[in-house]
Order: C-alpha cells, then sequence, then structure tokens
C-alpha cells in the first residue's frame, strides 16, 4: 500500500473522532448547533434538528472510519467520498443559498475539512491498483 494511502488512512481516523465529538454534543445539548454552526438563523435549531445532524454526523463518522480500516475497498471508498461531498454540498447550501450559517470558523472548519478530504481522496485514486478487469479491457484494446 502506498504513503499517500497510509496518510489517508490516518486522516480519515481523525476527522471520524472528531465526527463523534460533533455527535456527542449534538446530543447532550443543542446550543451546540446554534452557537458554533447556524449563527443566522439560531431560533431553527431545535432538539430535534440537534439529533438528526448528530445521527448524520455519526453515520458519516462510521463510514469514513470504516474507509480508514478497509482503504483499498473501491466501493466504501466511494461511498466514503460522497460522504464529504454531501457535507461540503450542505455546509455552502446553507451559508449560501439558505443563509443560515454565516461563515463564522464553526462553518469554515467542515468547510475545509471536507474539501481537503475530498482532494485527498481524488488523489488517493491514484494509488490504487488495476483491478482485473482493468487490465483485462487494457489488453482488449491492444488486440
Amino acid at each position: 500500500m502506498s504513503r499517500f494511502l497510509n496518510v489517508l488512512r490516518s486522516w480519515l481516523v481523525m476527522v471520524s473522532v472528531i465526527a463523534v465529538g460533533n455527535t456527542v454534543q449534538s446530543f447532550r445539548d443543542h446550543s451546540f448547533l446554534s452557537e458554533k454552526l447556524y449563527t443566522g438563523t439560531p431560533e431553527f435549531v431545535n432538539g430535534l434538528q440537534a439529533r438528526t445532524f448528530g445521527i448524520w454526523t455519526l453515520l458519516s463518522s462510521i463510514i469514513r472510519c470504516a474507509c480508514a480500516i478497509d482503504i483499498q475497498n473501491r466501493t466504501l471508498y466511494h461511498i466514503t467520498l460522497w460522504t464529504f461531498v454531501l457535507a461540503l454540498g450542505h455546509f455552502l447550501s446553507e451559508a449560501f443559498i439558505y443563509k443560515t450559517a454565516p461563515l463564522t470558523i464553526g462553518v469554515m472548519a467542515p468547510l475545509i475539512v471536507a474539501s481537503f478530504s475530498i482532494i485527498g481522496m481524488l488523489i488517493g485514486f491514484q494509488c490504487f491498483p488495476e483491478t482485473q478487469e482493468e487490465v483485462g479491457a487494457r489488453q482488449k484494446k491492444r488486440n
């Protein structure tokens, strides 16, 4: 396995552990979201929304940690990449479309993490060994 994929695995574990902490905070006290993320319209944040956010964050954390364990599983790798794309899309839409999350440090942090993770995972695709199907397709083109 390449050195880059090992670094990516460590990054995914670190991001997963941080996400578990955010999950706990979302369940413990929903004011965390209104004070750190959705500061544009804190009145929209309630316990139900915080718990839903917490479950979504926990699911993303589990997927990312599973990918770190089995990083050469292409399906899991793609799903993990999509967790970052969805997170990036969510926070960008909340900041620029719905105006519920102004660009504070609480919003910039997940935007930066998601962006760097997407870039890292796209680079990581280059480190994957070729599958039997890819080798076979390449050999068919030569003939």
